[in-house]
This record gives structure tokens, C-alpha cells and sequence, in this order.
């Protein structure tokens, strides 16, 4: 079977790399915030324009209206998201797999091809610590697949780039999870720190705390 995983959430402690970048970038600016502060206000934004993105606007242009919005909204100079966003983009290659995740999907890559579906552009994927741990013919993005999450577009269209093999996901955001669940695929959900299921949305039937555990349950599938 064709396993993939979500990318900034999943496999990547998102949050932990991003507000490392944005504390940074405010102590060099003097900015009275922290980096969790401005990494959460963008990422707000960010998951709220997904929503309503259509291709072929790509990742990187809905990323700069989120990070232009969170700007105004923290009384932070409008005209410096540009080049923040792109030095943002550039640190993706320093930001940190969660713990359990190496070891896991290479376990995983010995029994099944293992892939990501995730909302960003081609080359943002290619930085990541996460790209060089999965088939990189398998890098399923909303860039390649022309929707982003959470509509289920994105799961139907992954679906059909790999069939006929079957498809698993591991999604660990609550949207991901719905996403994927109500667009009919196999679904895991991987809890992690910060991500809640959505209250409205379908329960996964299949749920692990440890990426350890994703082989024993693959093989139940």
C-alpha cells in the first residue's frame, strides 16, 4: 500500500521551528513579541485562507496574505512580510521532526511505499528534514494535486495519482483528519501536542500516540 504522511504536523513540530524563526527575527527588529505569538497569529491566517484557496494560487502566495494580515494585526511593518516570508521558507530546512518520526517511517518505508500529502508548494516540500525519509516520486502536494485541505478534493485527487495501490493517511490536525476521513480514505490519526480533533467532523476508527506504533497498525489494515 501507498502510505502518506501530513507533513507539518505529522512528521514536523511545526510550531517548535516556526516561533524559533520568529523569535529570532523579533529580537533582531526589537519587536515586543514572541516568537509563539507571530508564529501562531500566521499560522491562524494561514489555515483560514487554505480553506478557500483554489489553485493555481499557490502556497507561497497564500502564505504572504497570512503573514501580511498577521503583520497588521500585530502593528508590525506590512512591508517587511515579503522578505520575511521567503527567510521563513528558507529556515523550513532547519525546523525539527517530532521524536518518534525517523525511526517509524523508515520501519514503515521496509514493508510499504511511504509518501506526504500536504498543502504547499513543490520546493517548500524538497527543504524539509521530512522529504529525504520518503519516496520523493510520492510528494503529494497542493501544488501537484491543484487543491489544499481541508477539502477533500486534495485526498480524492492523491487517491487517484497512486491508484490502483490503496492509499493510508496519517494525519494529526483535526482538519487533516476530517479532511481525509470524509473523502472515504483510510485514515490514522497520530496525536500530537497542540491538534484536537474537529468537534463536527467523522471519528477516526484508527488513533495512535507513537509513531512506533503506525507498522502494527498498518498491518491490521
Amino acid at each position: 500500500m501507498i502510505v502518506t504522511f501530513d507533513l507539518f504536523s505529522a512528521l514536523t513540530d511545526s510550531r517548535r521551528g516556526g516561533s524559533a524563526f520568529f523569535a529570532d527575527l523579533a529580537a533582531r527588529h526589537g519587536w515586543d513579541l514572541t516568537g509563539e505569538q507571530a508564529y501562531d497569529r500566521w499560522d491562524r491566517h494561514n489555515k483560514a485562507l487554505q480553506r478557500t484557496a483554489r489553485a493555481p494560487e499557490t502556497f507561497h502566495e497564500v502564505s504572504l496574505r497570512a503573514l501580511t494580515a498577521a503583520y497588521a494585526e500585530l502593528g508590525l511593518p506590512v512591508d517587511r512580510a515579503g522578505a520575511d516570508l521567503a527567510a521563513l521558507e528558507d529556515s523550513v530546512a532547519d525546523w525539527p521532526l517530532w521524536p518518534d518520526v525517523a525511526p517509524a517511517v523508515r520501519a514503515v518505508a521496509e514493508r510499504h511505499r511511504v509518501g506526504l500529502l500536504s498543502n504547499v508548494d513543490d520546493p517548500l516540500a524538497r527543504r524539509t528534514r521530512a522529504h529525504a525519509l520518503v519516496d520523493p516520486e510520492l510528494v503529494l502536494t497542493s501544488q501537484r494535486l491543484g487543491a489544499y485541505k481541508p477539502d477533500p478534493e486534495i485526498y480524492r485527487a492523491a487517491a487517484r495519482a497512486v491508484a490502483p495501490e490503496p492509499l493510508v493517511h496519517v494525519a494529526a490536525s483535526g482538519r487533516d483528519v476530517r479532511g481525509a476521513l470524509e473523502a472515504g480514505l483510510a485514515t490514522v490519526r497520530l496525536v500530537r501536542p497542540g491538534h484536537v480533533l474537529d468537534a463536527a467532523g467523522p471519528r477516526p476508527p484508527l488513533e495512535i500516540e507513537d509513531a512506533a506504533d503506525l507498522l502494527a497498525v498498518l498491518e491490521e489494515l
